[in-house]
């Protein structure tokens, strides 16, 4: 119950933050919170996505997945979730990593042929990227900076799941927490009535 305070509270920060009647404090605030967000990245195809610009009024699960993972069943709630509230505003990126055990191995071409065949996947898939150690993509340096916001840390493990709102962090969910949790529903819902 606290948890989900305080999640709230955050999602109410942000979306009051970006109705700042003072220009200058709304231009400083709107920078400071669109931070995840300003990345350019490949989608699974190859084209460039400018995240800002595809998410920046979305409500957005941001994780890490791997084909050949004891997570791997989670596109299946994964998918569900985005069937269920894309109509309302929410979207998933997910991003192929191979840092953990060798689980993600494929090309891109593969992981996409993979998630299509076995899962039915429609929600946004990019460029298989690194989530730790020195080749870390940038968008998971910010998303794993402690001093950034308070969900920071490094990625432990495949299916590592970030909820965005208004470019900013507001909840972060480790590998074990399900897609279609209450937790992860909760959020998500509190956030789509808030947006």
């Amino acid at each position: 119950m606290a948890r989900t305070l305080a999640v709230v509270l955050l999602l109410a920060s942000a979306i009051t933050v970006a109705s700042c009647t003072g220009e200058t404090e709304r231009t400083n605030q709107q920078k400071q919170q669109q931070n995840v967000l300003q990345h350019t990245v490949k989608d699974i195809d190859g084209n460039s996505v400018y995240l800002a610009q595809r998410y920046g009024d979305k409500i957005l699960l941001i994780v890490n997945v791997a084909s050949k993972c004891g997570y791997t069943p989670q596109y299946e709630g994964l998918r569900t979730l985005y069937d269920r509230y894309r109509e309302k505003g929410f979207e998933i990126a997910a991003f192929p990593a191979n840092n953990f055990m060798n689980q993600e191995p494929g090309s891109d071409a593969q992981i996409k042929e993979f998630c299509s065949r076995n899962f039915r996947v429609k929600f946004d898939m990019y460029s298989k990227i690194s989530v730790k150690g020195a080749d870390k993509h940038p968008l998971y340096k910010e998303l794993t900076d402690g001093s950034a916001h308070s969900f920071g840390g490094e990625i432990k493990w495949n299916f590592t799941k970030f909820l965005v709102v208004n470019g900013k962090v507001v909840a972060r969910y480790e590998p074990p927490v399900k897609p279609l949790s209450d937790e992860i529903v909760s959020d998500i819902e509190n956030a789509l009535k808030l947006r």
